[in-house]
């Protein structure tokens, strides 16, 4: 059956974003937010995209009218008593949402789906806040929303197989490609793009190179239209921080970088010089097998966990975040005994376990 009507909770960037594609789709679309300018600032965003669009002729502007008739702004949470699907998608913080939920089962029928935006905490840990904890699971869209084609479809340890599927088919419905995985903090992109940024900052943080030099190397190694720290002060530091610290649970390679740390607590973004000076031969191979080690080791722990198939991790990495090399086509490019070498040092100075066991699924 497939969903007709949706609300999505919370009017920031990820749910205007959400909001604009499944308008585009011509889905019914309410917006619930506590805050009546959130709420003005969408209208005026929404109207801007559509705008934009007839703009390039790509719709009609019947087509625009239709898709702004759709959308309904609201602060009252009982709306959602009419939906089919929620999704919620308010600040990356566990009790936030948990306090969310619990309001919700006031005004929640039984036979509503519920999905958390969330980016790396566990879907189960949240779907404990709701009666039917079956009808409840993960739509992790990436920034922004209603451009990128990719969203995590993440089943909750009791998701049952009608909810995943009737959500399945909304994402096709709204243009979208579902990357199935299991739960875990991070997911599948997140698991290991958080390791990656991060890794980034401890080679700043150790003046190995600038971050233009950094981000430079990135480009050319992953084939990247911007490095880590250019992606960072897209994102917003202190969201890619507190993305980073729900990644905790995975072990102490996943612990934050000193600079990471002082950027996400200080709300600033990082400064980029424009012209970095030209580094030796070594220090580039040095950055590049850094970059390598700490992208593939996360990747090599999730598929020990069997949270997916090694091919969805390219998916992800192509279709979220653009690299034009993803991280299973250079692992089977250079060989399992050069992966070895490059995750080997991460996975004795972590105590990583199961590299083996990951390799495995690959090779």
């Amino acid at each position: 059956m497939s969903i007709k009507n949706l609300a999505i909770i919370g009017a920031g960037t990820m749910g205007g974003g959400i909001a604009i594609s499944c308008l585009a789709a011509g889905l019914p679309t309410i917006v619930i937010d506590t805050n009546n300018k959130s709420l003005d600032i969408l209208a005026n965003r929404v109207k801007a995209y559509f705008d934009r669009q007839l703009s390039k002729q790509k719709i009609t502007k019947e087509e625009g009218d239709q898709a702004l008739s759709l959308l309904r702004l609201t602060t009252d949470l009982s709306t959602i008593g009419s939906v089919e699907l929620i999704i919620e998608a308010v600040f990356e913080d566990l009790e936030i949402k948990r306090t969310l939920f619990s309001k919700l089962k006031h005004y929640l029928p039984d036979s509503t789906i519920v999905a958390t935006n969330t980016s790396a905490l566990r879907v189960s840990d949240l779907a404990s806040s709701i009666s039917n904890p079956e009808r409840f699971l993960g739509l992790h869209y990436f920034s922004p929303a209603e451009l990128n084609p990719l969203v995590e479809l993440v089943k909750g340890e009791e998701t049952d197989k009608t909810t995943q599927e009737r959500c399945f088919k909304f994402l096709e419905a709204t243009g979208k490609t579902a990357l199935k995985c299991k739960d875990a903090n991070g997911f599948v992109v997140n698991r290991f793009f958080c390791p990656f940024t991060n890794e980034a900052v401890r080679l700043h943080d150790e003046r190995i190179g600038t971050t233009a030099q950094i981000d430079k190397v990135a480009i050319k190694v992953f084939d990247l239209a911007i490095g880590p720290f250019a992606v960072m002060n897209i994102i917003k530091p202190r969201i890619n921080l507190n993305a980073i610290n729900n990644l905790s649970s995975h072990g102490v390679f996943y612990k934050p970088a000193n600079g990471m740390i002082e950027m996400g607590n200080s709300d600033k973004s990082w400064i980029i010089e424009d012209n970095p000076e030209k580094l030796i031969s070594d220090k580039v191979s040095y950055i590049e097998n850094r970059l390598k080690g700490a992208l593939f080791l996360p990747i090599l722990q999730a598929l020990s966990e069997e949270i997916t198939k090694p091919s969805e991790f390219d998916v992800g990495a192509q279709l979220a975040l653009r690299f034009g090399k993803p991280p299973i086509q250079q692992m089977l490019s250079i060989g399992s005994e050069m992966v070895v070498k490059l995750v080997q040092p991460y996975a004795i100075k972590y105590n990583v376990k199961n590299v083996e066991k990951g390799l495995s699924f690959i090779f």
